[in-house]
């Protein structure tokens, strides 16, 4: 039988180092042999018995199967259960310890296998070398660089971790966005130090930039959402712990950057079912979605809702989940993709540009009444036509402005239909913990309900944020968009 053994000291603290390893099926964000890998049978990626089935990049397909995992010892087992490369019987170990003169942790990785008659050799130095030695050298840089799952111990006195974001130095155009060196410093009392994984990217954000709203003071980094993991917290902080996925969607900006300190009062556990990119897509999206159909008007069943730009992030959820609510779906958009669009996502019709107006269009789909809530995310271009489409009574909400502001209005002219305005603020809806545990409970039993379904989403690199902007400002999206750290952009 063949041994291998293997050890070395990263100059990383035990908790960052073990929250990288411990994610069983991590290993293609990080070991430079791994192509891809993905889970069987709905394991999760920390369960006992959990198999593997990975692709390496050059070619040869394995499965391997976690035997034991101790986050008391630090330490994991597992088995290779199936492999086209010939090591037969074969079982590894991982074991880390903190290193006691310093801030270091101390690896070690050994296996035993058997080898075919004459192939030990070749195989010993395939695993020590292209496995173990490639694999600890992976993991040195990941931590070096403050990248995914690169976790600490509870927050202690010491220095910043280093990172990139893309910040502005002044309000502008998407250009102005730029990679700048940043530093996390160590949490104080109620904050968290994450390495985000991925970044979400909304409309906000593009205010924040033009400095249309007042949420960033150039120079800055601009973002509101984001999805990683917990590198360590402050004093304090009792809902969160070394290592979590986490996600939030909420001020302060600065989520466009690879590590981030931050108020820990409104970030979130997530869910195991839910990963990175999805969370990432849907966290800011979908609490929006609940708010405005949940709370700033109940929909209820029988009504009739009209929803600007309803193939976007936010329109597609608030689709799905109206016409699961009962209430009968119009969605007011540009194209025939959109529209097609709009319809999967549960639109009963769709109002496209024409030669009748979309007043003309809706009174014509409800027999002259119109509707009784516009949810409008355009802003100036829709604001005068909604007014026209509701009905005596209705409800408008206001809840974007992607064409502009709407302007000064006289509400007294509202009193023609006794229409009711709301402009909502998401920080007023999202501004305690209760309320944000509240919402995001509704919203991922409605992910596991399959009430919404939360798109894959367009990603972009994090140096690539301003190509997103103008994406997002030209409405050349459908759906969401997310931002990848540039080195786990596969």
């Amino acid at each position: 039988m063949v041994t291998v053994h293997r050890s070395t000291v990263i100059q990383a603290p035990l908790a960052a180092v073990w929250a990288i390893l411990r994610d069983f099926n991590g290993h293609d964000r990080w070991h430079p042999a791994v192509a891809r890998s993905d889970l069987e049978a709905g394991r999760k990626t920390d369960q006992i018995g959990a198999v593997r089935n990975f692709k390496l990049e050059s070619g040869e397909g394995l499965r391997e199967q976690l035997l034991s995992l101790s986050d008391k010892d630090h330490s994991l087992r597992y088995a290779i259960v199936e492999s086209d490369v010939p090591l037969q019987n074969y079982i590894a170990e991982i074991k880390l310890k903190p290193v006691t003169d310093g801030n270091g942790t101390f690896c070690t990785w050994t296996s035993r296998f058997d080898a075919p008659k004459g192939r030990a050799d070749e195989l010993a130095a395939l695993v020590a070398d292209g496995v173990y030695v490639a694999g600890f050298e992976a993991i040195r840089k990941r931590v070096a660089s403050s990248t995914p799952s690169a976790p600490s111990v509870q927050s202690q006195a010491g220095p910043g971790m280093d990172g990139m974001a893309m910040g502005i130095k002044r309000y502008g155009g998407p250009d102005e966005l730029q990679p700048v060196e940043i530093k996390a410093p160590v949490p104080g009392p109620g904050e968290v130090r994450l390495a985000q994984t991925a970044i979400g990217v909304n409309y906000i954000d593009v205010y924040c930039r033009t400095g249309y709203f007042k949420l960033l003071s150039p120079p800055g980094v601009p973002g509101m959402e984001a999805v990683g993991t917990v590198i360590d917290v402050g004093p304090g902080v009792r809902h969160l712990s070394v290592g979590q996925r986490v996600g939030y969607a909420c001020p302060p900006v600065g989520a466009y950057a690879t590590i981030r300190t931050m108020p820990a009062a409104l970030v979130i556990p997530l869910p195991d079912r839910i990963d990175d990119a999805t969370a990432a897509a849907g966290l800011l999206k979908g609490m929006s979605a609940e708010f405005l159909l949940h709370r700033v008007h109940p929909v209820q069943k029988g009504e009739t809702v009209l929803i600007f730009a309803p193939a976007g992030g936010v329109g597609r959820l608030l689709c799905q989940w109206a016409a699961y609510l009962g209430a009968t779906v119009i969605g007011a958009t540009s194209t025939d993709e959109k529209a097609r669009l709009a319809r999967a996502s549960g639109a009963h019709h769709v109002i496209l540009p024409g030669a009748d107006s979309l007043e003309d269009q809706v009174r014509a789909l409800t027999k002259g009444r119109g509707v009784d809530v516009i949810y409008d995310a355009v802003g100036r271009d829709s604001f005068a036509h909604s007014v026209e489409a509701l009905a005596p009574c209705g409800h408008l909400i206001s809840f974007g402005q992607a064409s502009g502001d709407i302007g000064a209005w006289d509400i007294g002219s509202l009193a023609a239909k006794s229409i009711t305005l709301s402009r909502p603020n998401f920080a007023h809806y999202t501004d305690t913990p209760e309320k944000v545990q509240a919402i995001t409970q509704r919203l991922f039993q409605a992910i596991d309900q399959r009430i919404v379904a939360i798109e894959p989403a367009r990603r972009y690199k994090l140096s690539d944020a301003a190509q997103a902007h103008r994406a997002l400002e030209g409405r050349q999206t459908t759906g969401a968009s997310i931002l990848i750290p540039d080195d786990l952009y596969r």
